[in-house]
């Protein structure tokens, strides 16, 4: 299973030297060369870590961490910095940085970092169901976090493998929106909607090569998996 990168990095040598280092090491790195191009790559992708440099034009590795937490808080997050002043690092970790890396940066370092990182991330989730559960055609395996078709293997993230188990314990009835936050998220507020509302629709992609299968929205209320039978 490899571990998906956001690279958020406006030097293109720098850029071009990690991104493939760590495919090197079964990474798949997306890379960005500044903070809005960052920004529209990971509202139509998802990602185990991203690794954001501080200094860009326009928007700067500061403000797109705070639109990554705003979307998804609890996505795992590194800077890379040429600046070590003590209100730096305390302003991104502030953000909920997990790390600071100061330029120029040592691979092998990154690497280790990159790892401690991902392993701290892993999950203690809501329980999850057991086995393969069936949705029309596709077939979910939560344990392995991923959804099936034919041959056709799609890796989840933890969120999307959480959400889509929620609304399959609640399969053709409403999963209530406020629950799903608490349960998922561990709280409910503007912020963790707006972030569900994005799980919903990645979500709605994934499972679109099956006409049969919805993800209603009870507007106010929640979400049914619905399954229509012919």
């Amino acid at each position: 299973m490899k571990a998906k990168i956001l690279l958020v990095e406006d030097n293109e040598r720098l850029g071009y030297i990690l991104k493939e280092y760590l495919a090197m090491k079964d990474f798949e790195v997306s890379l960005a060369p500044d903070g809005q191009r960052g920004l529209e790559v990971f509202e139509k992708q998802a990602f185990h870590l991203c690794i954001l440099d501080v200094m860009m034009p326009g928007m700067d590795g500061y403000a797109l961490a705070e639109k990554i937490k705003a979307a998804e808080p609890d996505m795992p997050l590194i800077f890379l910095t040429a600046k070590s002043l003590k209100v730096d690092v305390l302003k991104g970790f502030n953000l909920g940085a997990d790390d600071f890396i100061k330029k120029p940066v040592d691979e092998e370092e990154l690497l280790a970092r990159i790892n401690a990182v991902l392993k701290r991330a892993q999950p203690t989730r809501p329980a999850v169901s057991i086995g393969v559960i069936e949705i029309g055609q596709y077939r979910f395996d939560p344990k392995n976090q991923e959804l099936i078709l034919g041959e056709a293997v799609q890796l989840l993230t933890k969120k999307e493998t959480d959400v889509l188990n929620f609304l399959c314990q609640h399969i053709e009835e409403l999963a209530p929106r406020t629950q799903m936050l608490n349960t998922i998220w561990g709280k409910s507020d503007f912020f963790t909607r707006k972030s569900m509302d994005v799980f919903i629709s990645r979500l709605r992609k994934r499972l679109a090569e099956d006409e049969q299968v919805q993800i209603i929205n009870v507007h106010g209320s929640g979400f049914i998996l619905k399954v229509r039978k012919d």
